[in-house]
């Protein structure tokens, strides 16, 4: 597997990432994650515009407000669009902060059995002690091309909602 050296800095250090960069235009790639305990691909997604809030840990700050910042961006748009945030955080956590954070739209994906959303949408850090996502924002269109692509050069720092909810409203 590809991997790119220093594509992201985590804390000022420079990171590598596992897989290729997705761009825009790309084609999605297709994912095995855990939604609760059951497997959910790219092809269990709706056909409809897609948000992917990718995160590290719901449990830290940034992920939280990241996540709940997309939940309040979204709730006006309904049944047009799908929105998930992916983390390697197990089911059972990430469950409990929707509980806690009255997160009802935002749908949450684990990552965390073989790490196929990381490696295929090229996302997963290599090198920390422990497997984390970078921070990222993708967003795609009912014919399943990606029409919106950020990876946040700094992991601890907040992507660009704007430019994400506009690619979204605009893929709807």
């Amino acid at each position: 597997m590809a991997s790119r050296k220093g594509a992201v800095k985590f804390k000022g250090s420079p990171v590598d990432l596992a897989g290729s960069e997705v761009k825009v235009g790309d084609k999605a790639p297709d994912f095995k994650c855990l939604k609760g305990l059951d497997a959910v691909t790219l092809a269990d997604t709706p056909a409809k515009a897609r948000l992917f809030s990718v995160v590290p840990s719901l449990d830290t700050p940034v992920c939280s407000t990241q996540t709940k910042r997309f939940e309040d961006a979204i709730k006006g748009l309904g049944d047009k669009v799908a929105s998930y945030t992916i983390s390697l955080d197990l089911p059972f956590a990430q469950k409990r902060f929707c509980g806690a954070e009255n997160v009802a739209s935002m749908q949450t994906l684990s990552d965390v059995h073989d790490h196929s959303f990381g490696k295929n949408w090229g996302v997963l850090l290599e090198g920390l002690p422990l497997p984390l996502l970078t921070r990222a924002v993708f967003v795609v269109d009912k014919s399943g091309k990606v029409t919106h692509a950020e990876y946040v050069a700094e992991v601890t720092s907040e992507p660009n909602y704007e430019t994400a909810i506009a690619a979204l409203k605009a893929a709807a």
